[in-house]
């Protein structure tokens, strides 16, 4: 294997940089699969169809911890120039360091600690995004121990509802009524019908690509890796593929994954042409009400970023974070954490 000689700190703990996902699979041992990480962006799995869709030019270094029984993993690409990124992309809504399901708040301590210290040897700067609030802390904390300048900055929104013990009509009646009256309006004599399958389906996922590429979103980034999760998820039994059609034409579609009580919603679009009639609107409240009532999920999570539309679907609004970090031990995390600095006031003296 290509991975790095370990480094054994005074507490036992080991680390090293791994510097593939086949060395990040042999060395976790199914620790990130997806029967012991309940988690969806922790997978090796996601990992890989994310490496190899989106970021197959860059190299991987995974650093590596271990201390008994205890072992964590933080993915990241190297960029060149000494700078490393997190293995995450546009579709990832939530990264972290990664843990055996039974390290506990010590242990994650320790092992950030020593995974800190190795990266140290390896990288100038780090980029970590999107964090949620608490893994930003702990990250955060571990590194400055460890010489490292963290510095931590707003990235977006995350919204999401809880709905433990909700079906769709307990749901609903707690939403807005200028929403519930919209839908009520638009139901009447709508030209649309819904479909909501639990499994890949090509001609499916095709119809999903060309609502897609005739609505108001941007380009897809790369539907590859999208079709790829698809058909994993499908496979997997957490798919939830919506589409909403007009005399037999396919409008509207929707992907969402179902698990471990987690509902998410990945991706949703509609046609332009369409948009007086709210097909996008009624094919929620489709997938909304199967959901509920099928699934009996006790969180949606609508995803990230902050559209005014989310607010009337959800309860609670999240922040995700972004970490830089700045090694102060070398030459180029100093220089760079200095200009940085100045970029910084120089923005306040002009504001």
């Amino acid at each position: 294997m290509n991975a790095a000689r370990p480094i054994t700190a005074a507490n036992g703990t080991h680390a090293r940089i791994l510097d593939s996902l086949g060395d990040l699979a042999h060395d976790a041992a199914g620790a990130l699969d997806r029967v012991a990480q309940p988690g969806f962006y922790d997978r090796l799995d996601w990992l890989a169809l994310t490496h190899a869709n989106i970021y197959p030019d860059n190299a991987i270094a995974v650093v590596a911890a271990r201390q008994n029984a205890d072992a964590a993993w933080l993915p990241l690409r190297d960029c060149g120039s000494g700078h490393g990124r997190g293995l995450a992309s546009w579709y990832t809504l939530a990264f972290a360091p990664l843990f055996t399901p039974n390290a506990g708040p010590a242990a994650r301590t320790r092992l950030l600690g020593e995974m800190a210290s190795a990266l140290r040897r390896r990288f100038d700067t780090l980029s970590l995004w999107p964090l949620e609030a608490d893994v930003a802390a702990e990250l955060e904390a571990a590194f400055r121990a460890q010489g490292w300048l963290p510095t931590l900055r707003f990235e977006t929104a995350n919204w999401i509802a809880t709905t433990t013990g909700l079906d769709f009509e307990a749901y609903w009646a707690n939403r807005p009524s200028k929403l519930r009256n919209t839908v009520r309006r638009r139901t009447k004599n709508s030209p649309f019908t819904t479909e909501i399958l639990d499994r890949f389906d090509d001609a499916a996922w095709d119809a999903y690509e060309a609502i897609y590429a005739q609505s108001w979103k941007p380009d897809e980034g790369s539907p590859a890796f999208l079709r790829a999760a698809a058909r994993q998820e499908g496979a997997a039994g957490t798919l939830r593929l919506g589409i909403a059609r007009r005399d037999g034409q396919p409008v509207a579609a929707q992907f969402w994954t179902v698990e471990n009580g987690h509902a998410t919603i990945h991706k949703l679009a509609y046609l332009e042409s369409e948009r007086e009639h709210s097909p996008g609107t009624l094919l929620s409240v489709a997938m909304f009400r199967h959901v509920l009532d099928h699934d009996r999920p006790a969180v949606i999570d609508y995803g990230n970023g902050d559209e005014p539309y989310k607010a009337e679907w959800m309860d609670q609004r999240r922040e995700r974070y972004r970490l830089r970090l700045f090694n102060l031990r070398s030459i180029g995390g100093l220089s760079k954490s200095v200009r940085t600095a100045a970029r910084a006031a120089m923005r306040r003296l002009g504001g």
